[in-house]
Parts: structure tokens; sequence; C-alpha cells
């Protein structure tokens, strides 16, 4: 009946029907229910991809008695949590590779770099597999905001400044009476001294500038070198910065302190998992062809080192492959989850990394993000290996509509325009960048993007609420095969999120296994 509806409707028909039917759920990101370590006893599991969602799923299924096959197409595991290292290649689509050629002990973490303190899932399973933990300086006050025209203004002092002439505003807009409508007399005598206190005020409530934005003359030895503040800077000369927004970016409770990143690269948690699996993953095996009937799952896959194609069942299976790569497998899904997968639109997202010696931190830079706006959009400094010799610098992280852009222009090119970001920051240092990698997703292969846009055409939002019909549909199971991301999360470019589908696959292939007959046949991987 489904098949029907959805041929002649749609997903979202497909999407009503199962909600008027009780059929339809969003699914749970709430923590992994206890089970118990034989309920999957002699049932077998295949997962597709050992990107985060496919190892957290792999692993908490073995943990259930489930017996467990991870294929993997790379020939590493942690998807898109990618840390590049010396001598490794890196491939897109219709580019040529190109080889990083590091100093010794640096690493470019290619996909994500940095974790939220309150991701508590995946800290969860970076202590549980004893993966070490730094801190990720995530914001440095003494980093920039630059603008098009190429004024740029530290952070430290854009945020202080900017606090000064509001507060000295609101004072006077609060003496003048025109918050009376708004503020009580108890109120008002109370908010004129915080004022006083947030924006540095002095006497009548006025901003002459503050040290907080950095020191006009630095304290010294004796009483004759006595710190003072510089002279604030006008109002309309920071409202004039087309980043002064980005002030705002370490406020973003994703981006708050205390952040962190596994020792030695991104790539260290997913590891720390696959390490622990009682069946390893097995790498280069690239799927080409999936199918179903009422009684198992068949994949067939090629080892892509030897060419050898080779083919597996199972009673059912976690598919975590990214739905652009995913479109393009030979798959009997019904209709409508065939439709739903091929319309999901992927973002654009790209990095251009560099060797460089550690000229930022002469100005005081340590770790953080300069915002320069554009097609690269930010640069980002290193928060390990300080006063070491050298580090990797970002001269673009960006993505959305500037990404696009960037990612449609030649490599070189790309190279040269992230190259002179730098160097309008830091001028001359340009030319001190070296063993220069781009990374433009959208075109890494088993990958096709970073991260979907459920509604293309729209302006995402980074943590836009997503409910569309496609995006429902492909968070219930298509049979017995199960779909896990962190595409299918409300956080889709963040491990938390794979790590939550995974759960939520987890619980519901249990969930499904319970329903059905007692008497179901019981296979072991084939």
């Amino acid at each position: 009946m489904l098949h029907r509806i959805g041929a002649a409707g749609g997903i979202a028909a497909v999407a009503g029907a199962m909600q008027s039917m009780g059929w339809f759920g969003v699914a749970n990101a709430a923590p992994l229910a206890q089970m118990p370590g034989d309920l999957g006893n002699r049932r077998s599991v295949v997962v597709l991809g050992a990107g985060f969602a496919g190892l957290v799923a792999a692993y908490e299924l073995e943990q259930r008695g489930f017996s467990v096959t991870v294929l993997e197409a790379r020939g590493r595991v942690g998807g898109k949590a990618w840390t590049v290292r010396d001598g490794d290649t890196i491939e897109m689509v219709g580019e040529e590779p190109q080889t990083a050629r590091f100093s010794e002990g640096l690493y470019f973490n290619a996909g994500p770099a940095r974790l939220p303190s309150f991701h508590q899932g995946v800290l969860g399973y970076a202590k549980r597999f004893g993966v070490p933990l730094e801190v990720e300086v995530n914001s440095s006050r003494s980093a920039y905001l630059v603008s098009q025209s190429g004024s740029k203004l530290r952070m430290r002092t854009a945020i202080n400044d900017m606090r000064g002439h509001i507060s000295e505003l609101l004072a006077k807009a609060v003496n003048q009476g025109a918050l009376d409508q708004a503020l009580s007399v108890d109120e008002k005598a109370k908010l004129l001294p915080f004022l006083k206190f947030y924006g540095d005020l002095e006497g009548e409530y006025t901003f002459k500038g503050t040290t907080r934005s950095g020191f006009g003359t630095g304290p010294g030895a004796g009483v004759s070198s006595f710190e003072s503040a510089a002279a604030p800077v006008p109002l309309a000369d920071l409202l004039a910065n087309d980043q002064l927004q980005m002030m705002g970016f370490e406020d973003n409770l994703y981006m708050q302190a205390t952040m962190f990143q596994p020792v030695g690269g991104m790539d260290q948690i997913s590891v720390g998992i696959e390490r622990n699996l009682k069946k390893r993953a097995i790498l280069n095996a690239d799927v080409q062809r999936i199918r179903q009937s009422p009684e198992s799952v068949e994949i067939a896959y090629v080892d892509t080192r030897t060419g050898k194609a080779q083919t597996l069942k199972a009673d059912y299976c976690i598919c975590t492959i990214p739905f652009p790569v995913l479109a393009g497998i030979d798959a009997n899904f019904a209709k409508p989850v065939a439709s739903a997968i091929a319309g999901v639109v992927y973002e654009d997202s790209n990095k251009v990394a560099f060797d460089a010696p550690r000229f930022w931190e002469e100005d005081q830079i340590y770790g953080g993000l300069t915002f320069v706006g554009g097609e690269t959009s930010l640069i980002w400094y290193p928060s390990w290996g300080l006063h070491s010799e050298r580090g990797m610098i970002l001269g673009c992280y960006s993505s959305g509509e500037p990404g696009k852009k960037f990612a449609r222009r030649p490599i070189a090119e790309q190279i040269a325009i992230a190259r002179a970001a730098i160097d309008k920051v830091h001028p001359g240092h340009g030319a001190d960048c070296s063993a220069p990698l781009v990374v433009n997703w959208k075109k890494v292969p088993y990958s096709l993007g970073p991260w979907p846009n459920w509604n293309p055409g729209q302006r995402q939002r980074e943590h836009a609420a997503t409910d569309t019909p496609a995006y429902r549909l492909l968070n219930q199971p298509d049979g017995r095969i199960f779909f896990s991301s962190a595409a299918l999360s409300q956080t889709p470019g963040w491990q938390e999120g794979a790590l939550q589908s995974a759960h939520a696959g987890v619980s519901a292939l249990v969930q499904q296994m319970a329903d059905r007959s007692v008497t179901e046949p019981r296979r072991a991987v084939a």
C-alpha cells in the first residue's frame, strides 16, 4: 500500500500515511538503553561504513551479542574524521592527487577539529577507549576581525570597546528617562552600577577606553611606568567592520570554552573504537550492490586493492554511507526511500592547510580564529605544539555559498587565495606558508560533501531544526536496512550527531527484531 501511495504522491504522501498510522516517529537521540549482552545471540548485522556512526553502531551491537561485520570503502576508519599526516595522499574527484609533505609531528584535521564540552557522548567514548584529550583553543582575544577594506581589529578590542560604547549609550538612556516605562526605580538603581562595571565606564557613565581592550602603555618597573588604556575605537569605526558580528562567535554554545581535541588527531577516537571491536573492520571494501529480501540482506562489494568481488549475507544492515554516495549504488530500496536518498543535497566545505613557522605566536596568537570573510572565511591557528618550531595553519575554512564559489576555482588558485588571506593579516608571512593541501569535501570520494542541506535553495542556519518528509522517512528503516549518520541528526556537522543517530539505529534494530517472529531463522554472516 505504501509503495502505491509513494508512486502516486511521492515522499511527502508516504510520510503522511505512516504518521497517520502511527508508524512514523522521529529517531530517538536519548542515551542508548541498557540491553542484555546476549540479546543478539546468533543474529548477524552488516554495517556499511566505518565512520563515527558505523563504528559506534558496530561496537554497541557487539556488546549486545550480535555478530557484526563492518565494511569500509576507504583504507582507513573515521570517515569525515580524517587526520592527514606526512606522506598521506589526498584524492579528489576531478583533481590531481596531493601528497602531504609536513614537518615531523605535524598533522591536519581535514574534517572535524574540535569537540564541545557538552558533547558528552563523544567525550565518553574517548574516555572509555583510553583516547587522551587536550584543550582546543577555539577563540583567542589576540586574533583579528578583518574587514574587506583591510582594516583589522583585535578581537579583545572589538569586544570590549563595543561593550563600553553600548554601556554608555544604555546608561545615558536610563538617566534621560528613556526607559522609565521598561524599568522600575529599583531596577534602574541596580542597572546603572552594573553598566559602569560591565562597560568599564568612568565618572558620569562615559566610556574613555579600557585596558580590557589592550594597553595604550604597558606596565613597567618602578613607579613611573603605569599601565594605561588606549583611546577607544570610535563606534562608527567598529560598526564599519563587516566582520564585527563574529565577535560573538565564542558565545555560540557549540563554540564555548572548554573545547577539546584528541591528542594526535581527530581520527584517534574512531581508531580507538575500531581497535576494540571483536571483529575488525574490513577496509577497501567498495560496496557495489545492496539487496534485501524478507529474510535477509545481501551486500556485494569489491576489494579495491585486489579487484576481488565478494558477497555476504546478514539478518540486518545498518547503512551509514553518505547519501550522495549511496544514491549511486545499485540497491533495491523501496521507491520512496530511493527517491529520498537521491534528493538529499549536500553543502560545500573547504579547508586549505599550510606547514609554517609559528609567526602568529609573535603576534600573541595561540590558537583561535581570525575572521576575514569572503570565500576563505577565516584563518585557524593551531592550539597544540605551542612554542614549537612549526605548526599547521589554515588559510581557509569556508562553507555555504562562499565555499561553493571557492571550490569551483582551480586548486592552485585556491592555494593562492588562502595564502593571500594569511598575508593580509600577517604581512610578509604568506610566503612562509609551505606544503599546501586543499580539501574540497564535495569532491572527496566516498563522502561527496560534509553535511546535508535538507532545505536546498534556502539559506541554512548552522543548527536549523530539521523536519522534512525525506528526513523523517530516512530516519525509519527500509525493511531490514537502517540508516544512521550525523546527517540524520539535528547536528549534522558534529560527531555527537553521528553517535546519537547510531544509538537510535541500534535501538530501532533491536525493536524490529523483537517484533519479528521468534521462529525466524537465525543466520550468521556468510
